[in-house]
C-alpha cells in the first residue's frame, strides 16, 4: 500500500488537462452505465423507461448529484494528496474500480440476489491498490452513489421504501469492516477466511424482524447474505492482478510473487547474473531492516532491493562481481565508454520494468538508487590519462535523486553492502566507520535533498546498516587444521587395543 508523500510536485497544464478529461470523460461514462441500468430494469419490469425520461428535471437532478460526488473526489484528493491527484492514471484507476464496482453489484443483485452483492469489493480495491484513507473515502463515495443508482432506477422496486438505507448502511460497514480488519493480510487463505466477517452487516440486516426487503424466503437471503462476503474476496483476489498490471501498481501479494525465486527475473538474474543475484540479496535484507526501522514499508523496500540492479541483465559480464573468470572487459575500453556502461544500467532497468509492465515505485528505484553519483574509479583512471582535465558531468549517473525514503534506502544499502565486501578487516568499527563516511558522501553531495528523509532516520539507518553487515561478515572460528585419515588411523587403532 502505498503512503502519502508530504512533498508536493508541481502542476504543468498537461496534468491539468489530463485530470479534467478524465473526470468529464468518467461523469459521462457513470450517466451512461446509469441508463443502461434503467433500461435493464425497463426490460425487467422494473421501471418504466419512458417515464423515468419523459421529465427532464428527474434525470437534470441526477447528474447535478452525480457531479456533486464527482466534485468531493477532486476536493479530497487536492487537500489530502495533491500528488495522487496530479496523476490521471491514479484518478482513471479508481473511476474504474467504481464502476467495475457498480456494474457487479447491479448484475448480481437483478440476476441472483440483491443480498449477496459484494459491497465490499470496491473498498478492498482500492485499500491494496492504495491506502487504508483513500479506501475508507472510496468506499463512502460507492456506498452513496450505489444509493444513487438504487433509488432514481428503480433497482429496489418491490422492497420496501427504506429498504436502499439499509443497503447502504450495508456497503458503509462491509467496506469499513474490509479495510480495517483485513489491511494487513498478506495470505490469500487468510483473507477468505477472513471475509466471512464482511457478511456480518448483510446478515445483520436481513435477519431484523422489524425490516421488510420483499417477499424473499428468509433462508434464501440469510444464506445470500452470508456469500457477500466471500463474493467480495473471491472477486477481488480474481481482478486485482488486472489492476496492478494495467495502472503499474503493487499489493502485498505481488510483492511476494516478485520476490520469489521461481519468478521470470529473478530465474535470469540467478542464471545470467548470478553475483548480481547474490549482491541483490544480501541489499534485500539490509534494505528490509532498515525500512522496518524507520517504519517504512518493509516488503517494499525488499522487492525494490531485488530489482534495483536487474539493468545488470543487458551486460553482466561488464560489472565485477559476474567476473568469476577474472577476465575484465574494461581493461579493453576508454574509462568514458567504461563509465557510460556502468551507468547505462539504471535507465536499462527502469525501461526493462516498464516494458513489462512491473510496479511503477520499482521502476523508479532502478532509476534513482545511484542519484547523480560520480563513478569515481572510471573518473581517477581517466584523470590519469588526460593529465587531470576531464568533466566529472560525464562521469556521473544521470538521475534523478532518490525521490522516496526507500530509494534512499536502497542507495545507502547497495553502496555499504559493496564497500563492506570489499573491507578486508569487518569489525564493527571497520563496518561503521566505512558506513558513516558513505551515507556523510552522499549527503554531501545532496543526494537525500529531494526525499523527506530526516537526519535522525539517517542515523537509525545508519545503525541497522552496521548491524546488518557485521551479521553478515561476521568473524568466524578458526578451525584447527587436522587430517581426516590420521584421526581414522586412531580410531582403528583404539579398536585393535580393545
Amino acid at each position: 500500500m502505498e503512503k502519502k508523500s508530504m512533498k508536493i510536485t508541481p502542476w504543468t497544464k498537461g496534468n491539468i488537462a489530463a485530470v479534467a478529461v478524465t473526470y468529464v470523460a468518467n461523469v459521462i461514462l457513470l450517466a451512461l452505465i446509469f441508463v443502461a441500468i434503467v433500461a435493464i430494469n425497463d426490460a425487467r419490469g422494473k421501471n418504466a423507461f419512458d417515464e423515468f425520461f419523459k421529465n427532464p428535471a428527474v434525470f437534470i437532478n441526477f447528474l447535478l448529484l452525480l457531479v456533486l460526488f464527482v466534485a468531493v473526489i477532486v476536493i479530497f484528493f487536492f487537500f489530502e494528496d495533491r500528488n495522487f491527484l496530479r496523476d490521471a492514471a491514479n484518478s482513471e484507476m479508481l473511476f474504474l474500480i467504481l464502476e467495475f464496482s457498480i456494474i457487479i453489484c447491479f448484475l448480481t443483485g437483478q440476476y441472483v440476489s440483491m443480498y449477496v452483492r459484494p459491497l465490499a469489493l470496491s473498498a478492498l480495491l482500492v485499500l491494496f491498490l492504495t491506502n487504508s484513507r483513500t479506501a475508507a473515502f472510496m468506499n463512502f463515495l460507492f456506498c452513496v452513489i450505489t444509493f444513487l443508482f438504487d433509488n432514481f432506477s428503480g433497482t429496489t422496486s418491490g422492497f420496501s421504501d427504506y429498504s436502499a438505507v439499509f443497503f447502504l448502511a450495508m456497503g458503509l460497514a462491509s467496506g469499513t469492516i474490509a479495510i480495517y480488519f483485513l489491511k494487513d493480510v498478506s495470505s490469500r487463505v487468510k483473507l477468505l477466511s477472513l471475509s466471512l466477517l464482511l457478511s456480518l452487516p448483510a446478515l445483520l440486516c436481513v435477519a431484523l424482524p422489524l425490516v421488510d426487503f420483499g417477499n424473499s424466503n428468509l433462508i434464501v437471503s440469510l444464506v445470500s447474505a452470508a456469500c457477500s462476503g466471500p463474493l467480495s474476496a473471491a472477486l477481488f483476489m480474481v481482478f486485482l492482478p488486472f489492476f496492478e498490471v494495467l495502472f503499474k501498481k503493487a499489493s502485498f501479494f505481488r510483492y511476494a510473487e516478485l520476490t520469489d525465486h521461481k519468478s521470470k527475473f529473478i530465474r535470469k538474474m540467478i542464471a545470467q547474473a548470478p553475483g548480481t543475484f547474490n549482491h541483490a540479496i544480501v541489499v534485500s535484507n539490509i534494505a528490509e531492516a532498515c525500512a522496518t526501522a524507520i517504519e517504512e514499508d518493509a516488503l517494499l523496500a525488499r522487492t525494490c532491493a531485488y530489482y534495483h540492479d536487474i539493468g545488470k541483465l543487458r551486460r553482466p559480464d561488464f560489472f565485477k562481481e559476474n567476473q568469476a573468470d577474472g577476465t575484465n572487459p574494461h581493461d579493453d575500453l576508454t574509462p568514458e565508454l567504461s563509465a557510460n556502461i556502468i551507468k547505462a544500467h539504471a535507465t536499462d532497468g527502469y525501461q526493462l520494468m516498464m516494458k513489462n509492465r512491473m510496479p511503477q515505485i520499482i521502476a523508479d528505484v532502478c532509476l534513482q538508487h545511484h542519484g547523480t553519483l560520480p563513478i569515481i574509479y572510471f573518473y581517477d583512471k581517466a584523470k590519469k590519462f588526460t593529465d587531470g582535465e576531464v568533466s566529472l558531468a560525464q562521469y556521473r549517473y544521470p538521475g534523478p535523486k532518490p525521490q522516496t525514503k526507500i530509494a534512499a534506502i536502497i542507495m545507502i544499502a547497495d553502496g555499504c553492502e559493496a564497500a563492506a565486501r570489499a573491507l578486508p578487516d569487518r569489525s564493527r568499527e571497520k563496518v561503521y566507520a566505512v558506513v558513516k563516511k558513505l551515507v556523510s558522501d552522499r549527503m554531501e553531495w545532496g543526494q537525500f535533498d529531494e526525499c523527506e528523509i530526516t537526519l535522525k532516520e539517517l542515523n537509525i539507518i545508519i545503525n541497522t546498516v552496521v548491524n546488518s553487515l557485521t551479521g553478515v561478515y561476521h568473524s568466524r572460528i578458526e578451525y584447527p587444521k587436522i587430517s581426516l585419515d590420521k584421526i581414522e588411523d586412531d580410531a582403528e587403532e583404539k579398536k585393535v587395543e580393545a
